[in-house]
């Protein structure tokens, strides 16, 4: 009886891997059991920072509304606390692009929070 062998079949998944690990250097895109190796780590990684992608964004635009403020004698805080109360639903992107892009409406949403301060920051 002849033995079954799986070659094309095991080329083809090869290849498939060889190609998902386009761009990688060396050994990691052209041998296959490191491009293996390689590829789980990469996978893994993405997945991870995916979501730490969204906490540095929120960092980042906390520190510019946060740096615009300081600019108007006023706290980050005391912005968000009185938007709250002002019940102006506005996330922390669009302060941040608003505070880049558009200073005299961001002044205006400043003095709109100074306003309705709660009691305790004022």
């Amino acid at each position: 009886m002849v033995r079954a062998r799986s070659g094309k079949t095991v080329l083809r998944k090869r290849a498939r891997t060889r190609k998902l690990t386009k761009g990688f250097r060396l050994g990691r895109h052209h041998l296959y059991k490191q491009a293996i190796i390689t590829l789980r780590r990469a996978r893994k990684y993405a997945f991870r920072d995916r979501r730490v992608k969204k906490r540095e964004f929120r960092r980042l635009w906390i520190a510019r509304i946060s740096a615009a403020c300081r600019m108007r004698g006023f706290r980050y805080n005391q912005l968000i606390a009185g938007l709250h109360l002002a019940k102006i639903e506005l996330d922390r992107k669009s302060l941040s692009e608003i505070a880049i892009h558009d200073p005299d409406t961001f002044t205006k949403l400043v003095e709109l929070a100074k306003q309705n301060q709660p009691a305790g920051l004022k």
